[in-house]
């Protein structure tokens, strides 16, 4: 027996994306169906930016007590408990879980646990214990990424492990292969190279972390070194295979055949948008397995009710621009026309050090003639940077040489995280090193290397040599 529900706005998926866009809708008085098929909270609540970060302060705090003696704090042979670290990981993403549960209750969004699958443009079946039919003024397709995996013999054997499932692992490996040196494989070999193990990573491009500042993708280099971590560019993976004891990645390197043993391997390739099993193929809606569903500057399909946000129309896969996308999506739905800028995003990789970044690169600006101002500002030059032991770390800061506005940051250190945040406001609101020059930062903080650096692009620095 069937079941027929009318919302105003029916959400399918409900990641950071879906959720977010559910509970700001219900927040401007319209009804809301949120349908998903796993889980409250996605990709990034359940394997993905929340459990991982969980990861990394365990991780680098088992890095500070191994190097606590300087500080007087001295343990005697510490060791690594990865069923606690992932017990504590578990603990985190639930509570977080419960939070958003709460909240969509409060707001009176209407939750169906259900795999969602088009009828046609306008219909959209529900399967639970019952069929649902739902029928909305306006959907949003929210449905996220999935793993992407590679075509090649030993990909599925013991051992070998995608992001998801290593988030689960509790056995601490001697040493572990991380195939691809994107943000998560960087995440990942740091993550485990900080809890003590031995890390190879092998990249098909040149080099690493290929869309931020080359200087920096070859700085983070040396501090993997530092780590144990071997990093093999312009490598091919051909091949996994299982010997008497490890698994042996087989690979090609400038001609060459080459392998690596080791324990575990992370095959940490890339996502793609999940497109499959929503039934697009009954609707006219533009889409494609590699591309995602089509969106206009709006967030809306080629069908004029029907919108798609986050990694699903694959323009941008971060957990805050599904968000923000939810709600530009629902203002549009509300007649207000706005648009997303996608050169104002901040993203972070969580590396040790941190890496984060905002606007244009040196490499962007010189692809589009863009002539520029930059200052490279040490973390040496603060004070709580050295009591951070993070004095080795820089920013790199990039003004319109006419108009002197800043279009582009990108910080490397302790606390990145926190000072892209500074550069992300300034940068979305035009301002100026000028404006920065005569904004106050606390002391001491981290921040102040904000004003130092905006000093410097005036060739005002204070506490180095600009």
């Amino acid at each position: 027996m069937s079941k027929n529900i009318n919302p105003d706005i029916l959400i399918i998926g409900a990641g950071p994306g879906g959720y977010v866009a559910a509970i700001y809708a219900a927040k401007k008085g319209k009804s809301v169906c949120l349908v998903d098929g796993r889980w409250i909270g996605g990709a990034c609540l359940n394997e993905g930016c929340i459990p991982t970060k969980a990861l990394v302060k365990s991780a680098e705090l088992f890095q500070e007590v191994l190097n606590g003696e300087k500080h007087g704090i001295i343990l005697k042979d510490p060791e690594v408990n990865l069923e606690q670290i992932i017990k504590n990981k578990d603990e985190v993403k639930d509570k977080l879980i419960s939070g958003i549960e709460y909240l969509l209750k409060k707001y009176e969004v209407q939750v169906i646990e259900g795999y969602a699958e088009f009828l046609n443009d306008e219909e959209v079946k529900v399967k639970t214990d019952k069929e649902i039919i739902i029928k909305a003024k306006d959907i949003i397709i929210a449905t996220g990424s999935k793993t992407k995996h590679l075509p090649i013999k030993g990909i599925d054997l013991e051992n070998v492990f995608d992001s998801e499932k290593l988030l689960n692992n509790t056995k601490l490996p001697e040493s572990m292969t991380v195939i691809g040196g994107g943000i998560i494989g960087m995440e990942f070999a740091f993550i485990y190279a900080n809890l003590g193990v031995k890390v190879n990573v092998v990249e098909f491009l040149p080099r690493i972390l290929p869309l931020v500042e080359k200087d920096v993708a070859l700085r983070l280099v040396r501090f993997a070194k530092q780590l144990n971590i071997d990093i093999y560019t312009g490598s091919a993976v051909s091949k996994i295979e299982k010997t008497e004891d490890k698994l042996r990645v087989h690979f090609t390197r400038k001609e060459k055949e080459e392998y690596l043993d080791s324990e575990f391997v992370l095959e940490a390739v890339g996502r793609g948008p999940n497109v499959y099993g929503l039934g697009l193929e009954n609707t006219t809606i533009e889409h494609s397995a590699k591309s995602g569903v089509k969106v206009n500057e709006f967030l809306e399909t080629n069908v004029k009710h029907i919108y798609a946000i986050g990694d699903v129309n694959n323009i941008m896969q971060l957990a805050h621009v599904a968000s923000h996308q939810g709600i530009t999506a629902v203002d549009n739905i509300l007649g207000k026309k706005h648009k997303m800028n996608y050169e104002q995003i901040p993203s972070v990789i969580f590396t040790s050090p941190t890496i984060a970044t905002i606007g244009l690169t040196e490499e962007i600006c010189m692809e589009r003639n863009i002539e520029y101002d930059l200052i490279k500002t040490p973390y040496s030059a603060n004070g709580k940077a050295l009591i951070l032991e993070s004095e080795t770390g820089f920013i790199k800061l990039l003004r319109n040489k006419e108009t002197k506005k800043l279009i582009g940051a990108t910080v490397f250190g302790k606390e990145a995280e926190n000072l892209i945040a500074s550069y992300t406001i300034a940068i979305t609101n035009n301002l100026t090193a000028e404006d920065l020059k005569h904004t106050v930062f606390a002391h001491p903080t981290i921040q102040e290397l904000v004003h130092e650096s905006a000093l410097g692009l005036e060739k005002e620095a204070i506490h180095f040599v600009d």
